[in-house]
């Protein structure tokens, strides 16, 4: 399976959320790498990641980021390809500080929001098929049987 997805995530401690991701893109059919690089920590390497995700064969990148939630604008900032921003409700202000600095992105470095916390880690993935579906048949279809799947829960 061609690892279409990057998933960043800021931080070793966004795992539980990151691992939500990861289940529905594997429900999905979806290859993916997982890294973990911080925008204010580890900032070269992060505009790294996002400069040469294209090249080395994803599609798309999701970012995972709690508090100041910089990551997936500073990703946004080095790529072309879509960016899905996933607020992380690891602070003090339950994902709240999170989703307005993903959601409030300048024009021109556009970022995909979803919802905070898990439940935007599986949307993220989910959204994520839905780009991928416009070019892979596989994906529509695995994509289709998961909502056919939920209808009958």
């Amino acid at each position: 399976m061609d690892k279409r997805v990057l998933l960043i995530a800021g931080s070793k401690s966004d795992s539980e959320f990151v691992n939500r991701c990861e289940e529905y893109l594997d429900k999905l059919g979806i290859g993916y790498n997982t890294e973990y690089s911080s925008a204010h920590r580890d900032p070269e390497r992060t505009s790294q990641l996002a400069r040469e995700a294209e090249k080395s064969g994803y599609e798309v990148i999701i970012c995972l980021a709690g508090m100041s939630a910089a990551l997936p604008g500073v990703v946004a900032a080095h790529t072309a390809l879509p960016v899905i921003g996933v607020p992380l409700d690891s602070s003090a202000l339950n994902g709240m500080d999170a989703l307005l600095s993903v959601v409030q992105m300048p024009p021109g470095i556009p970022v995909a929001t979803v919802a905070v916390g898990k439940p935007g880690a599986a949307n993220a993935a989910i959204l994520a098929a839905r780009i991928l579906s416009i070019k892979y048949d596989d994906i529509r279809g695995n994509l289709d049987k998961y909502r056919e799947s939920i209808k009958q829960k």
